[in-house]
C-alpha cells in the first residue's frame, strides 16, 4: 500500500520544557487503522499535532504523500484539508453559534459555492448520525453529540486521514462503542485513521499495527499482537497486558494454545477453545442464520414495520451511523452496537438466528467476515437477506 504518511526522525522540544519527541520516525500507508499507545505525557498529543502542521518539529520532517510539509498558511491550509484532526476536547473545537455552521466553517473557508456547502454539510451530518441537528447550538448536545459534530466538521472538508487524540475520552462505554463503531464506518468508506490511546483494551483488537510509546520515544511497532506481546515493555510503559493477550500467553506457556495463536476477540479465543476440545462442525446438529437487513434495498420497502416481529425472534444487531437510526424508529432495542458481526457468529455457533441492519456499503463488510471465519474454522454460517425470511 502506498505510504501516506511519515515521520523522520522528528524532536519536539516545548519552550521551556523537557523533550517531548525524540527522534521518532514512522510511516503510515494508505487505509491503515494505527493506534498510537502510551501513558500521559509519552508524546502522543504531540506527535499527532506534527502530523497536519500544527507543530513544526525542531529537527527531522514530517512528510504527508511523500513530500515535506511546507509551514506557510497556503500549504499547511491543504494539509489540514487532507489531514483532519478532531480534537481530545470538542468544545476547543466547535466555535459556531449552530451545528450548520461549524460544520460549513471548514468547506466554506476552502471556497465551495453555497449550494456546495449546504450539501457537504448534509452529507457529513448524515455520516455521523447528526440529520436534524442543523439549528441545534452545541451548548445544548451530549459530549458524545459534540464529539460527531466536530468529526462532521473535519468530514465536511474529505480529508485522506482522519486523526483522534484520545477519541473515546469523557465518553460512557456505550457511547465509546458506538464512536468506534464510526470509527469502523469511515475506515470502510476508505478512511486512514490514527488515534491517540492508552486503552490497550481498545486498540488490541481494532488497530491493524499499534506504535507503543514512552517518553518521547517509540518502544515497539507492530500488529497489536507483537507490539503489546512483551510484558516487560508493557509494564514500563505502566499500561497493562489486554485481557484476550494475557490469558493467550497464560495458556500458551501451559501448552495449551499454539504460539500462533493470538486471539483479539471473543469470538477468536472461542475458535481457539473449540478447536482444543476437538469441536468438529459434525457434532453439530445446526447453525443459526445470520439475516441481514440492508436499509438501502428497495426490495426491503414495506417491511420495516415487521422489524419488530423479528425482533421478538432474535438477537439484533446495526452497523453504522444511519442503521442504528434506522432501529431506533422502528423503536427495536439493540442487542449489539459493537463488533455486531462476530458476536452474530457467537450466536450462531450456538444455533440461533440473529439480524444484521445494516447499510448497502457495509453489507459486503458482513459477507466478508463471515467468509473469513467460516474458511478458517470449517464451519458454515450462511447471512441471508431479511426479505426472504418475510416474504
Amino acid at each position: 500500500m502506498k505510504i501516506i504518511l511519515e515521520a523522520r526522525d522528528v524532536r519536539y522540544r516545548y519552550p521551556g520544557g523537557l523533550e517531548a519527541i525524540k527522534g521518532i520516525s514512522f510511516h503510515i500507508r494508505r487505509g491503515e487503522k494505527i493506534a498510537l499507545v502510551g501513558p500521559n505525557g509519552a508524546g502522543k498529543s504531540t506527535l499527532l499535532q506534527m502530523c497536519n502542521g500544527m507543530l513544526r518539529p525542531d529537527s527531522g520532517m514530517m512528510l504527508v504523500g511523500n513530500e515535506p510539509i511546507q509551514y506557510n498558511s497556503r500549504s499547511l491550509r491543504d494539509i489540514r484539508r487532507r489531514v483532519g484532526f478532531v480534537l481530545q476536547n470538542s468544545d476547543r473545537q466547535i466555535i459556531a453559534p449552530t451545528v450548520y455552521q461549524d460544520v460549513a466553517f471548514g468547506p466554506a473557508n476552502l471556497g465551495y459555492d453555497r449550494q456546495t456547502v449546504h450539501e457537504t454539510v448534509m452529507h457529513a451530518l448524515q455520516q455521523v448520525g447528526l440529520s436534524g441537528f442543523e439549528r441545534r447550538p452545541p451548548y445544548q448536545l451530549s459530549g458524545g453529540e459534540k464529539k460527531r459534530v466536530a468529526i462532521a466538521g473535519i468530514l465536511a472538508m474529505d480529508p485522506d486521514v482522519l486523526v483522534f487524540d484520545e477519541p473515546t475520552s469523557g465518553l460512557d462505554p456505550a457511547g465509546s462503542e458506538e464512536l468506534m463503531d464510526l470509527l469502523d464506518e469511515l475506515h470502510h468508506d476508505g478512511k486512514t485513521i490514527i488515534i491517540s490511546t492508552h486503552d490497550l483494551e481498545l486498540a488490541y483488537p481494532w488497530a491493524d499495527r499499534a506504535i507503543l510509546l514512552l517518553n518521547g520515544v517509540i518502544l515497539k511497532e507492530d500488529v497489536p499482537e507483537v507490539a503489546f506481546g512483551d510484558p516487560t515493555l508493557v509494564r514500563l510503559a505502566h499500561l497493562s497486558l489486554p485481557i484476550l493477550l494475557e490469558l493467550s500467553q497464560e495458556l500458551q506457556a501451559r501448552s495449551i494454545l499454539q504460539d500462533a495463536q493470538k486471539p483479539k476477540t471473543i469470538l477468536d479465543m472461542i475458535h481457539a477453545i473449540e478447536q482444543l476440545v476437538n469441536a468438529s462442525p459434525s457434532l453439530k446438529t445446526s447453525f443459526g442464520t445470520i439475516w441481514v437487513y440492508d436499509i438501502d434495498d428497495r426490495n426491503n420497502e414495506g417491511i420495516t414495520s415487521r422489524l419488530r416481529e423479528t425482533k421478538a425472534l432474535m438477537a439484533v444487531g446495526a452497523m453504522g451511523t444511519r442503521a442504528k437510526q434506522c432501529a431506533e424508529q422502528a423503536q427495536i432495542s439493540l442487542d449489539f452496537s459493537y463488533g455486531v458481526i462476530d458476536k452474530c457468529i457467537l450466536r450462531a455457533l450456538r444455533g440461533e438466528d440473529t439480524l444484521i441492519v445494516t447499510s448497502s456499503s457495509m453489507v459486503a463488510r458482513v459477507h466478508m467476515r463471515i467468509s473469513e471465519y467460516c474458511l478458517e474454522s470449517g464451519n458454515s454460517i450462511t447471512a441471508r437477506p431479511l426479505n426472504e425470511r418475510l416474504s
